[in-house]
């Protein structure tokens, strides 16, 4: 990989990984549209380790006190932030059984530049429409477990490229009530032991393989996404509370109606 090339793709997933408008289908475009080799696995633990020490460091007095509510809990000392902790662990449940199943499918059959573009349409006016017609009117500690499931179920929809993690459970949190900032928090939090098992599941997969690693390129890798991942978490939870969704929703339809007209003439 070029030093361009680590770059740009370092910056882009930390900055896609939590903004609603899909990590997987700005990193598949460099390769569609540029004609980029594909980062190989080594690089995509890098940036994955990256976005996860973000949102950590940025949650970290909510995770602390996340988990000491947890514990509690099973010594029968119940309380909002072991109940939302739980929340976090049913939200989790549909990737953990799904996820593997779905993996070859997705590779197989929806990995083109095409879906990207199809989906990121479609799940973009689904973000406008919640944002324009949801209630908005709960904080994430009103959630109870079949909400959480409901927030899985559509987190593992982000298996298709274009979806974006992020953006459909925002929009899946708006559509249940919840306001914007509560939305994109649960959102941030639920991410956290998704990219942990994808990081696991991709360091493992390089373990067993024989690649060559450039540790320059995965420490440069990881710093990168990390500091953007970091920055983005800090304004979009600024922006969104004057703006909302809709800047992203824009840029969505835009994106998707550009790579349209690019696949249709090139």
């Amino acid at each position: 990989m070029s030093f361009i090339e680590i770059v740009v793709l370092a910056i882009i997933q930390g900055l896609t990984e939590f903004l609603p408008i899909s990590s997987s289908a700005h990193l598949l475009l460099p390769s569609q549209v540029l004609g980029w080799q594909d980062q190989g696995l080594a690089f995509d633990v890098a940036v994955h380790v990256g976005t996860l020490l973000a949102v950590v460091i940025y949650f970290w007095r909510d995770i602390v006190s996340l988990l000491s509510g947890w514990f509690k809990s099973f010594s029968g000392q119940h309380s909002k932030e072991s109940r939302l902790t739980w929340c976090i662990v049913v939200a989790t449940i549909p990737f953990v059984l799904l996820a593997p199943l779905l993996k070859d499918i997705v590779e197989i059959y929806l990995r083109s530049a095409w879906v990207i573009a199809i989906s990121t349409i479609v799940f973009g006016l689904l973000l406008w429409y919640a944002d324009v017609k949801a209630k908005q009117i709960k904080d994430e500690f009103a959630l109870n477990w079949k909400s959480a499931l409901i927030l899985g179920l559509a987190q593992i929809t982000a298996v298709i490229p274009g979806t974006s993690r992020s953006g459909i459970t925002i929009t899946a949190g708006l559509l249940l009530g919840l306001d914007k900032k509560s939305a994109a928090r649960f959102s941030f939090l639920m991410s956290i032991p998704v990219i942990s098992m994808m990081g696991l599941y991709y360091s493992l997969e390089l373990a067993m393989g024989d690649e060559v690693v450039d540790w320059n390129a995965l420490l440069s890798g990881a710093v990168l996404s990390f500091v953007s991942a970091y920055a983005c978490i800090f304004f979009f939870l600024k922006i969104i509370e004057r703006m909302g969704m809709m800047p992203f929703v824009i840029y969505r339809l835009l994106l998707g109606v550009g790579l349209i007209a690019f696949l249709s003439f090139s």
